[in-house]
């Protein structure tokens, strides 16, 4: 059987999914996090590439799990290879019940 990859949402996009994208309205917050295991209907799946550059709407936070790369802008990394994951360290303490809600989720390995 062949292996069913899951592709970009993002419009015109080719490539494969690695980060999974969910928002938690309540907390004003797109979290984006490891692949889900299988599509969810209320979540996008997105490549690295996009994942990379997401920006969420004035006043909400984006929360990011699992990704442990130098941020976009930072002078550290590596701008050669391909795009890199921001760091988990830019979380902010408000951003708590989002990353609560996903403990527990397979970690892609």
């Amino acid at each position: 059987m062949a292996e069913n990859k899951r592709l970009c949402s993002r419009t015109m996009c080719r490539r494969e999914a690695d980060w999974t994208l969910t928002y938690a309205y309540a907390d004003s917050t797109a979290v984006i996090g490891p692949l889900a295991p299988r599509v969810e209907p209320h979540a996008y799946d997105l490549c690295a590439f996009h994942a990379d550059r997401l920006t969420a709407p004035r006043g909400w936070e984006v929360v990011r799990v699992g990704q442990d790369a130098a941020a976009p802008g930072d002078p550290e990394a590596d701008t050669a290879s391909e795009p890199s994951q921001p760091s988990s360290e830019a979380q902010s303490p408000e951003a708590g019940d989002a990353r609560t809600r996903l403990r527990g989720l397979p970690t892609r390995r």
